[in-house]
């Protein structure tokens, strides 16, 4: 007989189903996250970037450091949850039709929000602060990036990312 199929307590046998692995038979208790239907495995959590840095960076950089923020929040988005269009898409995007990139990345960031069952902080909607008020003073542009990187950072905080 295997240590799955021994007889139980109650008489009967357990079923593949039934067994719950344990360090004795060599497995691993299942997580919280298990339980809950998200995979065992520890994803890998992205990076917590400063929002006035980032803004900064843009500034020096005369904002092909947009490029870089898009690649790698995407990239750490996917590599997350294993959706969303990842780091080399994000960047074509944001290279030939960079105005659906507030979007996207609005988008996905509330995406990991509602896979947890939590209200969605920010959405695609968030995007037409990027297209309505982009060309006023670049006030659109503050307003959406302030909420999806804050929004990001404090997803990434809440699943252990730490301060850099």
């Amino acid at each position: 007989m295997s240590d799955v199929n021994e007889p139980q307590p109650d008489g009967h046998e357990a079923s593949p189903l039934e067994s719950t692995p344990t360090p004795e038979s060599g497995g691993s208790p299942p997580s919280a996250y298990a339980a809950a239907g998200a995979p065992a495995v520890a994803a890998p959590v992205g990076e917590v970037r400063a929002t006035g840095t980032c803004i900064l960076l843009t500034v020096v950089t005369l904002g092909f450091y947009t490029w870089y923020w898009y690649y790698k929040t995407h990239e750490e988005m996917k590599q997350h949850t294993g959706t969303g269009i990842g780091g080399p898409v994000a960047l074509i995007l944001a290279i030939l039709v960079g105005v659906v990139m507030p979007f996207f990345s609005s988008h996905e960031v509330g995406g990991l929000y509602e896979r947890r069952g939590e209200a969605r902080p920010v959405s695609a909607v968030t995007g037409l602060w990027a297209l309505l008020l982009g060309w006023f003073f670049f006030v659109g542009l503050i307003v959406w990036f302030v909420k999806t990187n804050g929004a990001l950072n404090d997803y990434w905080r809440s699943v252990g990312a730490e301060e850099r």
